[in-house]
């Protein structure tokens, strides 16, 4: 089945976004894009579960949502590079202070709980509200405000980010520990 022009732009139009949190997600910037086209091909081969007038790239969101979940279920027991000496040996080390503090802010988001980090994803980077991101993760709205704010809280402190004058330039760290973009 082909999706109306309208719906076509709409999926097309999410990608970017989609990217972006599926790269937060797995740290893999190729597995990301594996979780994007899977998306993808499922809404796609779903579309006719899909209710038009409700919020599509929250439906994207929660499908990829669903198959990180998933194949991570399936690869939590296997073992690649356990002790990390491989990749350590691939590191490259950033000639730029911004590159470094994205870094650092990568680092940090990736020692935050899954469920804050998530959280703090989907309001801060991705832009949906409390309760848009509260129907993707299948909570209650005051969860996904307490994890937001837990989350910008060890955020800052493993930042060692005590005043707004210390957060970095960008704005996709002023989003996630301010809370504005």
């Amino acid at each position: 089945m082909t999706p109306d022009p309208a719906l076509r732009e709409a999926l097309l139009a999410a990608v970017p976004s989609l990217r972006a949190f599926a790269i937060s997600l797995s740290g893999q910037v190729d597995r990301a894009d594996d979780l994007v086209q899977d998306t993808l091909l499922r809404a796609l081969s779903n579309l006719h579960r899909f209710e038009r007038g409700t919020n599509l790239n929250a439906w994207l969101f929660t499908i990829l949502r669903n198959l990180f979940h998933s194949e991570y279920r399936k690869r939590r027991r296997e073992v690649e590079d356990p002790e990390g000496s491989y990749a350590s040996r691939l590191k490259v080390q950033p000639e730029q202070g911004a590159r470094l503090d994205f870094e650092d802010f990568r680092n940090a988001l990736a020692k935050l709980p899954p469920d804050q980090r998530e959280a703090l994803l989907l309001v801060g980077a991705s832009g949906f509200s409390y309760e848009e991101a509260a129907n993707i993760c299948g909570c209650a709205v005051g969860t996904i405000k307490s994890r937001v704010n837990r989350a910008r809280f060890r955020l800052a402190s493993l930042l060692n980010v005590d005043d707004v004058e210390d957060l970095g330039p960008d704005s996709m760290t002023r989003a996630a520990l301010q809370g504005t973009g």
